[in-house]
């Protein structure tokens, strides 16, 4: 699939009203109900083309919503990305220097060396602090939601919880570095105390330019937020009318066995994958990585998030992974 074939529908939204924040810390707003309960933080534009956080970002600002309980922090991450935003281009408005989420690694955010790794430094307090994150992001291509729990068993348990989105991919990280979602106590395997408290998600909304990747970033935020506390379902749908979506039929766990990283821009698949397709047969060429076929690894070998949107030596062009039901 190429650019020309992935039109933009969902508009970028105005958050000027919005930009400064309430914490000294731009695009960032932190509301403290004053009681017991947990620090949530849901974030949006960690990269700067993925509009459908910031829309539902903007819609709980403007909708007035308050914590019961603890504290709600929202932040508008990568705006110097986002201020870049082309639907034409929408790939250069991705990051500015480097991905931000890539960056949440002490020596990485310490190093101040580019604009994504001071941004994570302005960001890395509140990070730190928070109990529960939710981090909205959305797709190269046209796909299903993805749930990314990371390999902690509490964040599994959340994603049933939640009963939605039907897929929630469980993998080890990502190979470029560390993601918002891994840093510091949220990345804790085995926690104990304080971190085992902690909660932290990234979901993958759709197509950057689809407008149901809102309704889906929308529909989470009030699931989160109902099940860590912060507001309960009464008040949740009196302030968000219309945010929330029916429950999936059922969830799938795709456990992550490993990727496929293309060694040149010239990657190419066989046929146009969506993701999620599930490959029946071991030894099924897929695409080709220079001369060397590209095959699935097992029977029943499900593809997570195939693109060659961003092909070059290193990216990571598609994911393997085995399918169980949650």
């Amino acid at each position: 699939m190429t650019a020309s074939t992935l039109q933009f529908h969902l508009p970028k939204p105005d958050i000027a009203d919005w930009r400064a924040g309430n914490t000294g810390v731009e695009g960032v707003w932190q509301f403290d109900s004053g009681l017991a309960g947990r620090d949530v933080l849901i974030t949006a534009l960690v990269h700067g083309n993925e509009l459908c956080g910031a829309w539902a970002l903007k819609g709980l600002l403007e909708a007035g919503v308050r914590p019961q309980q603890g504290k709600l922090t929202l932040a508008f991450c990568n705006l110097a990305a986002f201020d870049r935003f082309d639907p034409a281009d929408h790939d250069a408005s991705r990051f500015v220097e480097e991905d931000l989420n890539r960056q949440w690694e002490t020596d990485r955010i310490e190093s101040g060396s580019t604009a994504e790794r001071r941004r994570a430094a302005a960001l890395r307090p509140l990070v730190a602090r928070a109990d529960w994150l939710l981090d909205l992001h959305s797709m190269h291509e046209r796909a299903a939601p993805l749930l990314l729990a990371g390999m902690q068993a509490r964040n599994l348990e959340l994603a049933r919880c939640l009963r939605t989105p039907e897929y929630v991919v469980v993998d080890a990280g990502h190979k470029d570095g560390v993601r918002m979602r891994d840093f510091g106590r949220f990345g804790t395997l085995n926690p104990e105390g304080g971190d085992a408290q902690t909660r932290s998600l990234l979901l993958e909304c759709g197509f950057h330019g689809d407008v149901s990747s809102r309704k889906v970033a929308q529909d989470m935020c009030v699931r989160f937020l109902q099940a860590a506390g912060t507001l309960p379902s009464d008040a949740l749908q009196q302030l968000l009318p219309g945010w929330l979506q029916g429950d999936c039929e059922r969830q799938w766990v795709l456990e992550v066995t490993g990727p496929v990283v293309a060694r040149s821009a010239d990657f190419r698949f066989t046929e146009s994958f969506q993701g999620l397709e599930c490959i029946a047969k071991a030894g099924t060429v897929l695409g080709w990585n220079g001369s060397e076929p590209v095959t699935t690894p097992y029977d029943d070998c499900v593809l997570v998030m195939p693109s060659v949107r961003q092909a070059k030596p290193g990216v990571t062009v598609v994911r393997f992974a085995r399918r169980r039901p949650l």
